[in-house]
């Protein structure tokens, strides 16, 4: 080394050891393996569905799908017609409102038992509350009205049901997490002064989860309010009662005004949703 590369200052990053960057793929890295495994399965998938890639980008199919967009326009606008589609976005709205509400008090009160509160508690009934809710989020909400449609009749009360008990199994299992997953030293405070379990939860537990709890509400508010339109093909209400009806007739003008009404309120909802979260988290 010269004399004028010794005076020149490389700073401390010159005392590094210079390494190599990982390689993309190593035999003893899991997560390699599974993103192998992902990747073949995509591959798989693509070669299994046989999918028509040239038939669906042909000149053909564009100009009918072109045809059968242009049905939609103009979209009804007569006053009457108004009135209904405003009539069925209440009862969408409500739908999911209420089933949302119902779900989340039934999902709290069942992820109670499904939850460990302590590293101590023995939660006997963990493991068949959590198999309850596997089995009521596994039936989509699409079979269930069809079901419910038997005992409560045609319209909004068979497709309340049946986003309640759907929403019940989604938001019972992710409570359960939220609560096992609480910090336990406030409760574990209170339990050391004699305090029982349900006031331990009530007072330690439920306030660090409540903001989380909501949270899950309020995104499955969002997904219950598609839900809620598409229940209405099996004649549960709402626009998609609406929708079913008249897309069948092939009244496609009237179709794309039932369209409008269920994108503006899911539009509503989301904005609505994502203001509440962002108030729940300040």
């Amino acid at each position: 080394m010269t004399k004028g590369e010794a005076m020149i200052d490389r700073g401390p990053a010159a005392n590094l050891p210079y390494r190599m960057p990982p390689p993309l793929f190593d035999a003893r890295c899991r997560a390699c393996w599974f993103s192998a495994a992902v990747l073949a399965l995509v591959g798989l998938s693509f070669w299994s569905l046989d999918l028509q890639w040239a038939q669906f980008l042909s000149p053909d199919a564009a100009r009918s799908m072109g045809r059968f967009v242009a049905e939609f326009f103009p979209p009804d606008t007569s006053a009457a017609f108004l009135r209904r589609v405003a009539i069925g976005t209440w009862e969408t709205l409500a739908m999911s409102a209420l089933g949302t509400v119902l779900a989340a008090a039934a999902g709290l009160l069942l992820a109670l038992p499904a939850s460990r509160l302590h590293a101590g508690q023995a939660a006997r009934g963990r493991t068949p509350m959590r198999l309850l809710l596997n089995a009521l989020r596994a039936v989509p909400e699409l079979v269930w009205a069809g079901l419910l449609l038997i005992a409560a009749g045609l319209g909004p009360f068979a497709g309340t049901l049946a986003l309640a008990v759907h929403t019940t199994g989604v938001l019972g299992r992710l409570f359960a997490e939220a609560i096992e997953n609480a910090p336990e030293g406030p409760g574990a405070a209170l339990r050391a002064q004699g305090v029982g379990d349900l006031r331990v939860f009530l007072y330690a537990t439920l306030p660090q989860v409540l903001p989380q709890l909501t949270s899950y509400t309020l995104y499955r508010w969002e997904n219950n309010i598609r839900a809620a339109a598409v229940l209405g093909v099996v004649g549960a209400g709402g626009l998609g009662q609406l929708l079913a009806f008249h897309m069948g007739l092939f009244q496609m003008s009237k179709t794309a005004t039932v369209l409008g009404a269920m994108l503006l309120l899911v539009a509503l909802v989301d904005a609505l949703s994502y203001a509440a979260r962002r108030m729940l988290t300040r």
